[in-house]
């Protein structure tokens, strides 16, 4: 976050200066650690291989197996990402935190848990893997079966509302999952990413005939981008941040109330 130097102030005229820090020297400093650039190395590449799992599970079974949104292959959908963002967290999380989401990077900046222009630069790795990892399903599946490649999009006759409320919800739910992980609530780091994981598949169950079931602004960006599909596209940036503001605000407001019960 820009910071304000000491003001200078002229004896003569009484004018005040007032020097702020420029952002390319902000993100610099960010980035002057090693430790910083494994941390968005590992959202990259840990955001990567996610939608090339989680889009890529969408495009096998709906483009090359052919099949309809059946029940069975709404539960093949949501296990294979509930299980891919589970493991990739717990591979991620001593590197970078395991965000490889920008709700939840929105939740750590709101908690206090990272600056402003380390979420921000966070979230520009987490885009630019999920764009990396729709352009490597495009090298893998043949191109008659690639479709949308996986993108999100409201269901028959869901409407806008609809769409928007259920990403909030489902958010806010994976994105509690992550704050009492982080807290402490949860204390074993592999039962963390467990419990994140059934958190995202409760929401892949519910939410894929709805919305797709993003969750994760990263994952929807990545193939509408490739894939050029940006119908309803905003629902699934500000849908999963209000999910994740609330679910801040919430734990926010339960751990400040902790111990001051007589």
């Amino acid at each position: 976050m820009p910071k304000t130097l000491p003001s200078r102030t002229d004896g003569t005229d009484g004018m005040v200066v007032v020097k702020l820090r420029s952002p390319a020297l902000t993100v610099r400093a960010e980035l002057g650690s090693p430790a910083a650039r494994k941390a968005l190395l590992g959202e990259f590449v840990g955001t990567l291989l996610f939608v090339i799992f989680g889009a890529g599970t969408v495009v096998v079974t709906g483009g090359l197996l052919g099949e309809r949104l059946t029940s069975a292959r709404l539960l093949a959908v949501a296990l294979a990402q509930g299980i891919a963002f589970s493991l990739l967290v717990l591979a991620t999380v001593r590197l970078s935190g395991g965000h490889l989401n920008p709700a939840v990077t929105f939740a750590a900046m709101i908690t206090r848990q990272m600056t402003v222009t380390r979420a921000a630069i966070y979230v520009v790795s987490q885009c630019a893997g999920a764009v990396a990892g729709a352009l490597v399903l495009t090298l893998i599946v043949p191109a008659a079966a690639q479709g949308p490649l996986g993108t999100h999009g409201l269901g028959a006759r869901v409407t806008v509302a609809g769409g928007l409320l259920t990403e909030v919800l489902l958010t806010l739910v994976l994105v509690s999952a992550v704050l009492a992980t982080t807290r402490g609530a949860v204390r074993s780091a592999p039962l963390g990413c467990l419990t994140i994981g059934l958190s995202a598949t409760v929401g892949y169950l519910f939410g894929t005939a709805i919305t797709g079931g993003s969750m994760n602004p990263a994952r929807s960006f990545g193939p509408a981008l490739v894939a050029g599909v940006w119908t309803d596209h905003w629902i699934f940036w500000v849908g999963p941040l209000m999910g994740a503001a609330v679910a801040s605000f919430v734990y926010e407001f339960c751990f400040s109330q902790e111990g001051r019960h007589d």
